[in-house]
């Protein structure tokens, strides 16, 4: 894993703001989706891909347990 050696602080809305040299890096324009999820003690940010995980689909999409997934997709596992 690569460390950029930068700490931020929370703001007292709770946001943290993402060095513009780290977006540019991953070319993660201003108001791009981020899917945002815990793995153990850690906070992950994900770019989004912006199409479901099941079908690839690029409407309707929710964010399922980190994961894009489309409404039909859901409703189809609902099924289940």
């Amino acid at each position: 894993m690569l460390s950029t050696g930068v700490e931020r602080k929370l703001d007292e809305l709770g946001r943290v703001v993402i060095p513009k040299e780290i977006r540019r890096n991953l070319t993660i324009p201003t108001g791009s989706p981020l899917l945002i999820y815990v793995e153990g003690n850690k906070i992950i940010l994900e770019k989004s891909s912006g199409a479901c995980a099941v079908c690839g689909s690029t409407t309707d999409i929710q964010s399922v347990n980190g994961k894009s997934i489309c409404k039909k997709c859901i409703e189809d596992i609902k099924k289940f």
